[in-house]
């Protein structure tokens, strides 16, 4: 998955960012294409309240993202119910929900054909209808709660000229055919960076990045407590090996003479080594089985106070 994001100079019309797009479609190695306002967990954001039949059933902030037609199946985000974004569509008209928006504004019904509104600061009030539900996903960050977000179409009027808005940024979302640990798909960025332009040469690349890079970003702190934590076992496990062979020495020295008689009545070997080792080995299989077992309820605990977020989120890529 490879978020690419493109600047237009003049600003161009969703149409021919829909041009680019199909144009990306056909280079080897490419699978799917769709492109957004900006790609999910980037730090953007646009949100406001939502009106249900006049009245704001609920206080939380609504985020609303503008997407092209294909841009849930390109990010592999699941549909619960109804349908995408139909092609001709203009903001304001169809919109995709989350389920957490379903659970917000629409708790225990079906949204599909319902509307809802979204003043704005001209005074303007859009109005949307509900065409589908999708899983939720991350829109902002892991360590938010889910938010009920709205996603719509493209292209859309302005409200005073009633021209077609014109565009000079988003995001391409290429889903590339590599898989595998080993696959690279940052392979596709030089062919990228050189097709876009020749698509329509209004448009250059100015960044491109993977979506894993972009959720990277936001775990940089979790990593860095993770290897500490690593480094620290490690040296935790070192110390707890030289005090076992330290431990064993002792008990070895300690049965010397014992040893010895086993010895000189022709004990076999692996006897004797059984009765040395087997005691330290029941004290180590005894640690790790305590270890364990107090680590995995301490996980569960963390995920139940929500200190850990779950991995039950819609893929991002």
């Amino acid at each position: 998955m490879l978020t690419v994001d493109a600047a237009a100079r003049p600003e161009q019309t969703p149409d021919v960012w829909q041009q680019v797009a199909d144009h990306l479609r056909t280079l080897p190695g490419v699978e799917q294409v769709a492109f957004a306002g900006w790609p999910l967990m980037s730090g953007r954001s646009w949100n406001g309240f939502v009106t249900v039949d006049g009245t704001r059933r609920s206080d939380a902030t609504t985020f609303f993202l503008v997407v092209s037609p294909g841009w849930t199946e390109a990010m592999a985000i699941r549909f619960v119910a109804g349908r995408d974004l139909p092609p001709s569509d203009l903001q304001p008209g169809a919109a995709i929900v989350n389920e957490t928006f379903m659970k917000t504004y629409f708790p225990g019904e079906s949204p599909l054909g319902r509307f809802f509104e979204k003043p704005e600061s001209n005074g303007y009030v859009a109005r949307y209808q509900v065409v589908g539900v999708v899983a939720d996903a991350r829109y902002r960050g892991p360590r938010e709660r889910m938010a009920p977000v709205a996603y719509v179409a493209l292209l859309s009027r302005n409200a005073k000229t009633d021209a077609i808005r014109t565009w000079n940024q988003a995001t391409f979302v290429v889903r590339t055919s590599a898989s595998g640990p080993a696959a690279d798909p940052l392979t596709l960025a030089p062919t990228l960076r050189r097709e876009l332009p020749l698509a329509r040469p209004e448009f250059r690349v100015s960044t491109l990045r993977t979506q894993r890079a972009i959720v990277d970003r936001h775990t940089v702190r979790e990593r860095l407590l993770a290897t500490l934590a690593l480094f620290f076992a490690a040296v935790a496990l070192l110390l707890a090996s030289v005090g076992l062979y330290g431990v064993l020495d002792y008990s070895v020295l300690q049965r010397q003479r014992e040893i010895g008689i086993r010895v000189a009545i022709c004990a076999r070997a692996i006897d004797i080594a059984r009765r040395v080792t087997v005691p330290v080995l029941g004290i180590v299989l005894t640690g790790a089985a305590v270890g364990l077992g107090l680590g995995v309820w301490s996980v569960r605990a963390l995920r139940r106070r929500r200190v850990v977020p779950p991995n039950s989120t819609a893929r991002s890529g």
